[in-house]
């Protein structure tokens, strides 16, 4: 069975949005999530201010999680003509110590008001 390939852009249809995200259906039957951060190079309030379910998408495969969740981006694909745009957005700098070194705090249960 085939499999999508990091770095390649394909078209795709957004079958579902959610507030961090939509999924996009791109390669066959397979499906992947366009994380928020990666719809613009701007920020996004939500979503739906820049697609919707139904839309004719093209994203790039920028990786896989170790389940075979496929990641993808639109910031990176020139929605028009499905041309690679250069990566203008500055890498995030590594937080001191590690985000694997802090010691999580459990949460607090919600209270229902």
């Amino acid at each position: 069975m085939a499999e999508p390939e990091v770095g390649v852009i394909y078209d795709g249809k957004v079958v579902k949005v959610v507030d961090f995200g939509a999924f996009v259906n791109f390669f066959g039957a397979r499906d992947g999530l366009v994380h928020i951060s990666e719809l613009k190079n701007e920020r996004v309030g939500t979503v739906t201010d820049v697609i919707n379910e139904g839309d004719e998408v093209k994203v790039k495969v920028i990786g896989m999680d170790d389940r075979g969740k496929v990641k993808l981006s639109m910031r990176v694909v020139d929605q028009e003509t499905g041309e690679e745009l250069e990566d203008t957005r500055p890498p995030r700098e590594p937080r001191e110590g590690g985000d694997d070194d802090r010691p999580r705090r459990p949460r607090r249960p919600r209270r229902d008001d």
